[in-house]
C-alpha cells in the first residue's frame, strides 16, 4: 500500500506541477523584455491599424508591443495588447508575412480567444481533478489497479480537451484574419507562405519548434483551408511594393545591427553590399562599438540617399548625444522631429538633448517638447522624469513632485506615485489645475494600492 500510494503522489505531483508550470509560465510572462523604437513602432503600427479597422477594433485601444527576444513568436495578451518578438520580424521574409501573424493574432482579439482560453483552462482542470479524485477513493477502496490508471489518465484527459479547443481557436483565427487581410485590400498569401515556411520545424522536432508553433499548433488541414481560400480571393496577385518591401529590410537590417554581434553584423553587411540596409546595418553596428567615425559616415550616406527619412538623423543624434557632443546632436534631433513631429520618441530625444549642459541648453524648450511628447504617449514615464528634473533644476517643487508622481504610476509604482502625488499637494497652489491632476492620482493610486493588498 505505501509503494501505491508514493506512485499515487507521483503522478499527482506531476499533473500539480504541470498546473503550477502554466502558472509560473503566466508569470514570466509579465517580466518580458520590451525594446522602444520609433521607426520598428511606426511600421508595426502602419501594418497593424487597417487590419485593425477591418475587424472594426479602434486602434487606438489596441497596444503592440516589441518583446527584445530572438525566438520567433507573437502573442495576444491582457485583452487587447499584442506582443510581437524581434525574432519573428526578422524571421518573416517580406512585410506580408508579418502582416499575416499580426492578422492571425487580431483574429484571437476579435474572437474574445483570451477570456475563452482562460474558461477552457479552468473547464478543462474540472474533470482532472475530479478523475484524481476518484482515483484517490479507488485506491482507498482496495482497487489500487483502477485508482491508478484514473489518476494517470487525468492529466492527458485534460490536456486532451485543451488541445481541441485550441485547434478550433487557431484555424478561427486564421480565418478571421484572412477576412480582414481582404477587406483592408490585401493578400493573405504571406499568412499562408509563413506558415508554410516553419511547418516543417514542428514535423521535423518538437524541441527545434519555435514557441509560435508551440502556442500555435500548426496542420496541415488548416495551411490547406488557407490555401483554398486564397486561391478564390480577389486580392491573391497583390504583392508588396517595392517600397514596401526597401522598408521592411530596413527594419531588419536595423534590429540584426542592434541585437547580433557587431563582428557578425559586418560579415553579414561587407562593405562591397551598397544596399541600403547594408549601409544601415553598418551604421547600427558601428554606433555599437562604438565607432563615431564610421557610424557618422554610414548614417550621413543614408541622409543623403533618402533625406525624408527622420530614423538616420535620430540615430546621429543619439550618437553624437552619447558622446558627449550635445550641440551637434540637437541639430539632428531637431531634422528627425521636423520630419515626424508625431512622434513622442523623437521628442524626448529632442528634449534631452535640449536639456544637456552646453551652449545648446534651453530647458523652456525642452519643457516644450516633452509636453508634446506626454500629449502623444501620457504614459510615457521617462518623458515624466526629465519633466520632473528640470522643474526641480528649476526650484518648482511641486511640479517636480507631481511629474515625478505621474511617472511613477506610469509604472504601477503606486505606493510611490501616492507619496509624491501628496506631496505635490502641499506645495501647489490648492484648487489650481495640477493640484487637482495630484489629488487625482493621489486617490487613483491609493485606490490600486489597497487593491493590491486585497482591500
Amino acid at each position: 500500500m505505501q509503494a501505491i500510494w508514493q506512485k499515487t503522489t507521483r503522478v499527482l505531483g506531476a499533473i500539480l506541477f504541470a498546473i503550477a508550470a502554466f502558472m509560473a509560465s503566466e508569470a514570466r510572462a509579465q517580466g518580458i523584455s520590451l525594446i522602444r523604437d520609433a521607426e520598428i513602432e511606426q511600421a508595426l503600427r502602419d501594418y497593424t491599424d487597417p487590419i485593425l479597422v477591418a475587424a472594426e477594433l479602434n486602434p487606438a485601444d489596441i497596444k503592440i508591443y516589441i518583446v527584445n527576444d530572438p525566438t520567433l513568436n507573437a502573442f495576444v495578451a491582457e485583452g487587447q495588447n499584442i506582443f510581437v518578438h524581434t525574432g519573428l520580424i526578422v524571421a518573416a521574409d517580406t512585410p506580408s508575412q508579418l502582416k499575416g501573424v499580426i492578422a492571425h493574432e487580431t483574429g484571437h482579439i476579435a474572437g474574445g480567444h483570451l477570456a475563452r482560453s482562460r474558461e477552457a483552462q479552468g473547464a478543462a482542470y474540472v474533470p482532472v481533478l475530479a478523475s484524481i479524485a476518484l482515483g484517490i477513493l479507488a485506491i482507498a477502496a482496495g482497487a489500487p489497479d483502477a485508482g491508478i490508471a484514473l489518476i494517470s489518465g487525468a492529466q492527458a484527459f485534460g490536456l486532451a480537451s485543451l488541445s481541441r479547443f485550441t485547434q478550433v481557436q487557431e484555424s478561427a483565427a486564421d480565418q478571421a484574419g484572412a477576412t480582414f487581410l481582404e477587406t483592408s485590400g490585401q493578400t493573405s498569401e504571406g499568412l499562408v507562405d509563413f506558415f508554410a515556411k516553419f511547418r516543417y520545424l514542428e514535423v521535423v522536432s518538437e524541441s527545434r519548434a519555435p514557441p509560435y508553433f508551440k502556442t500555435h499548433p500548426l496542420s496541415a488541414d488548416r495551411i490547406e483551408a488557407l490555401r483554398t481560400r486564397l486561391a478564390k480571393s480577389p486580392f491573391k496577385d497583390v504583392k508588396d511594393s517595392p517600397a514596401d518591401l526597401q522598408r521592411f529590410a530596413l527594419l531588419k537590417a536595423k534590429l540584426e545591427g542592434y541585437l547580433d554581434p557587431p563582428g557578425r553584423v559586418f560579415a553579414r553587411y561587407p562593405k562591397s553590399n551598397d544596399s541600403l540596409e547594408a549601409h544601415y546595418a553598418r551604421a547600427v553596428a558601428a554606433y555599437r562599438i562604438p565607432d563615431l567615425g564610421v557610424a557618422s559616415q554610414e548614417l550621413r550616406y543614408l541622409m543623403a540617399r533618402q533625406p525624408e527619412n527622420p530614423y538616420y538623423p535620430e540615430l546621429m543624434g543619439q550618437l553624437l548625444f552619447e558622446h558627449q557632443r550635445a550641440e551637434e546632436a540637437v541639430f539632428f534631433n531637431r531634422r528627425a522631429v521636423a520630419l515626424k513631429s508625431d512622434s513622442a520618441l523623437l521628442n524626448i530625444a529632442l528634449a534631452r538633448a535640449l536639456n544637456a549642459d552646453g551652449p545648446q541648453s534651453n530647458p523652456d524648450e525642452a519643457v516644450v517638447m516633452l509636453n508634446k511628447a506626454i500629449v502623444l504617449e501620457p504614459d510615457n514615464a521617462y518623458a515624466w522624469s526629465e519633466l520632473a528634473s528640470i522643474h526641480d533644476a528649476r526650484g518648482e517643487g511641486g511640479m517636480a513632485r507631481l511629474a515625478t508622481a505621474e511617472a511613477y504610476f506610469a509604472i504601477g509604482g503606486y505606493q510611490q506615485a501616492f507619496g509624491f502625488a501628496e506631496r505635490a499637494k502641499r506645495e501647489l497652489t490648492e484648487g489650481s489645475v495640477s493640484w487637482r491632476r495630484a489629488s487625482d492620482i493621489s486617490q487613483l493610486a491609493q485606490a490600486e494600492v489597497r487593491q493590491g493588498q486585497g482591500g
